[in-house]
């Protein structure tokens, strides 16, 4: 897995920047009910969606992330509106929020356990008829059914802790009920095969760490791809949203 507090300083040009920021915030606020004045924004990274979120009117929003350098450039984007903490541990009081969002962090569990206490917490600090926003299915987003994608078909696969029907499940099993659910496109983030086996170089993908004897295989297969530094198309990500009923 990745450290994402050394991957805090390339974190953002390295996913799009801006523009995917921009359509994940759009994407999350129409996801939010009216009158929706207090927000938490768990694994808020760097802060690139947090800003994008806070800058609706009369919506305060407060992020939280695990890794101190993403807490860091969050906090310089949202002073004083930044907590470094678990989200599987928020340090908040029972319904808190009227809204809670956690874009692109369940897939990152390292068990069923940890995504289904994350849920349990956002649930947990929501109000009465408050929303969770979550992205679901995010490495299935990443299959755009391009040449690169067919060379990694066959590599080793890790259960995905965001699946759409598992995050519900967990959901359910909360006292959420689905209430809505939205797509955006990754912006910028098509991969070439040469920004691909960098990313294999660098630990992308947990299954193929950097130096295993498989990683190298898998890049020199997409070393031989045409077009090394052409694009392929952007992932198109999917957003549920669940409502606290009350």
């Amino acid at each position: 897995m990745l450290d994402y507090d050394e991957e805090a300083q390339r974190y953002d040009a390295s996913r799009g920047g801006e523009p995917r920021a921009a359509a994940a915030a759009r994407a999350v606020l129409g996801l939010l009910p009216e009158g929706t004045r207090r927000l938490l924004d768990v694994a808020c990274g760097t802060g690139i969606v947090t800003r994008r979120l806070a800058e609706r009117d009369g919506l305060r929003v407060t992020g939280v992330d695990l890794a101190t350098n993403m807490a860091r450039q969050a906090a310089a984007r949202l002073p004083g509106a930044v907590v470094l903490a678990d989200g599987r541990r928020l340090p908040f009081p029972d319904g808190r929020f009227d809204a809670v969002s956690s874009v692109w962090l369940l897939h990152l569990a390292q068990s069923d356990e940890d995504a289904r206490t994350v849920v349990a917490e956002c649930a947990r600090v929501l109000r009465p008829g408050g929303v969770y926003v979550t992205t679901v299915d995010k490495a299935a987003a990443h299959n755009v059914g391009s040449d690169i994608d067919a060379v990694l078909a066959s590599r080793p696969r890790r259960p995905a802790r965001d699946a759409a029907a598992v995050v519900e499940s967990y959901a359910l099993g909360h006292g959420l009920l689905p209430s809505g659910r939205a797509r955006f496109t990754g912006r910028g983030q098509g991969r070439s095969p040469r920004r691909t086996i960098a990313d294999l170089r660098r630990g992308w993908f947990v299954t193929l760490p950097p130096g295993d004897p498989l990683a190298d295989e898998f890049a020199a297969r997409l070393a031989r791809l045409p077009d090394q530094d052409v694009p392929r198309p952007d992932p198109v990500f999917t957003l549920r949203a669940f409502r606290k009923p009350g």
